[in-house]
């Protein structure tokens, strides 16, 4: 039989992604997501079911933060997280042959907005404001589960690059001119490339012994300054107009998006990853810029 792995909310760009990396690893693939033809997250039996025998659940699930944060994204944003966490713990113990393991997604927007000094799992401090609260709920609701069978990750994720995501509008700044930096330049970009969040799974799976929380970020984070910079010189372009913050904000409300995902200072180090041995693919972002431009 094929090892099975259960992707909740699999059908976005890191979804996507580990669904093929994970079928050429030999994995049968189970996807539930709100989308036809996968197990809907109102198929409380089926969830079960597709859990039980499997190697491995990973839970991605999560309307995007890509909105304006009115009452009604608000409420839509927590419980798609909270709500498929409750759902994913509940079905696991209804299990009788329950995975080995569990990862859930987290974010490292959790970290207060930090341009003094990098946020790790054990120093880190916690912020405050909407997007906190909702990771704090979001881990609140995993880590309310204890299975004597079933180890338990969260992956607090920095930006994750790779060809789709946040990458498209990047590249659209530059090529039309607009990538210089935005608002002051100096609040910290942490990112990951897509290929090290897909390896840092299957790392967390070999080593049995790990569970909690680890930060997902490459171990040299940038400026916004130095991101675009970098940008503009591997899309071989010589200029890019900054964009003050309050051109941002009018731009932002005009888009139906929020300044936050830019103007927040992301500053976070992966200290358990290091300190367990795992080898980042791409440890600076020129290399993942130039890998990801050239496919």
């Amino acid at each position: 039989m094929l090892k099975k792995v259960v992707l909740a909310g699999g059908t976005g760009f890191v979804g996507q992604y580990f669904e093929q990396h994970f079928r050429n690893l030999g994995y049968e693939v189970v996807i539930i997501s709100r989308q036809t033809p996968h197990i809907g997250w109102d198929d409380r039996q089926g969830i079960s079911e597709a859990i039980n025998h499997s190697e491995m659940l990973i839970n991605l699930a999560g309307k995007t933060v890509n909105c304006r944060y009115n009452e009604k994204n608000r409420k839509e944003i927590l419980e798609s997280r909270t709500d498929t966490t409750e759902v994913l713990g509940s079905a696991i113990e209804q299990c009788d042959n329950p995975p080995s393991l569990w990862i859930n997604s987290s974010t490292a927007t959790i970290y207060r907005h930090a341009e003094d000094k990098p946020m790790t799992e054990d120093n880190g401090e916690i912020g405050s404001g909407f997007s906190v609260e909702v990771a704090k709920s979001w881990e609140e609701s995993f880590f309310g589960f204890q299975f004597p069978k079933t180890r338990q990750i969260a992956l607090r994720i920095a930006i994750v690059l790779g060809d789709g995501g946040v990458m498209t509008p990047y590249r659209n700044l530059v090529k039309f001119g607009l990538g210089g930096h935005q608002g002051s330049g100096n609040q910290k970009f942490s990112w990951i490339h897509i290929d090290d969040l897909f390896n840092i799974v299957l790392f967390l799976r070999k080593n049995e012994g790990l569970e909690g929380v680890f930060n997902c970020s490459a171990p040299n984070p940038v400026t916004n300054r130095e991101l675009m910079a970098q940008l503009r010189n591997a899309m071989n372009k010589k200029v890019g107009m900054p964009c003050p913050a309050p051109m941002l904000a009018m731009g932002a409300f005009f888009m139906g998006t929020e300044t936050e995902l830019i103007l927040k200072s992301r500053w976070v180090m992966p200290e358990r990853l290091i300190k367990e041995g795992y080898a980042f693919k791409f440890n600076y972002l020129d290399q993942a810029l130039e890998q990801i431009l050239k496919s």
